[in-house]
């Protein structure tokens, strides 16, 4: 079992940034899979950005390439995501996801066995 607790989120406004973090436990992190899903009000959860167990390969949604950024510490058990360049429909909901191994890239939320309880980002002035 993992578990996947975030942090991180809160109200910014148009243009700011934000850093959520993901602390893992409870298997070893390093061999984990890890990606960030985001559910805004009324519309269906969808991928973000994911990234592989040693950090070496990113993936990222057109709709995010270029602002986000994700990251992760494995010393630490961390999975971390900075948002720069905030828009008003990066408001959602964020989700941190883990994927057993031997599972490569997946943006689907059927590809993850694990799931946090989210953090909200909202973006207005």
């Amino acid at each position: 079992q993992v578990q996947l607790v975030e942090s991180g989120g809160g109200l910014v406004q148009p243009g700011g940034s934000l850093r959520l973090s993901c602390a893992a436990s409870g298997r070893t992190f390093s061999t984990l899979y890890m990606a960030w899903f985001r559910q805004a009000p009324g519309k269906e959860r969808e991928f973000v950005t994911a990234i592989t167990w040693s950090g070496g390969r990113t993936y990222y949604a057109d709709s995010v390439k270029g602002r986000f950024t994700i990251s992760r510490d494995n010393a630490k058990n961390m999975v971390y995501l900075q948002m720069n360049s905030l828009k008003p429909e990066d408001t959602a909901v964020y989700y941190c996801a883990a994927r057993s191994p031997p599972g490569g890239f997946s943006d689907s939320q059927a590809g993850y066995d694990y799931w946090g309880q989210g953090t909200q980002v909202t973006v207005s002035s």
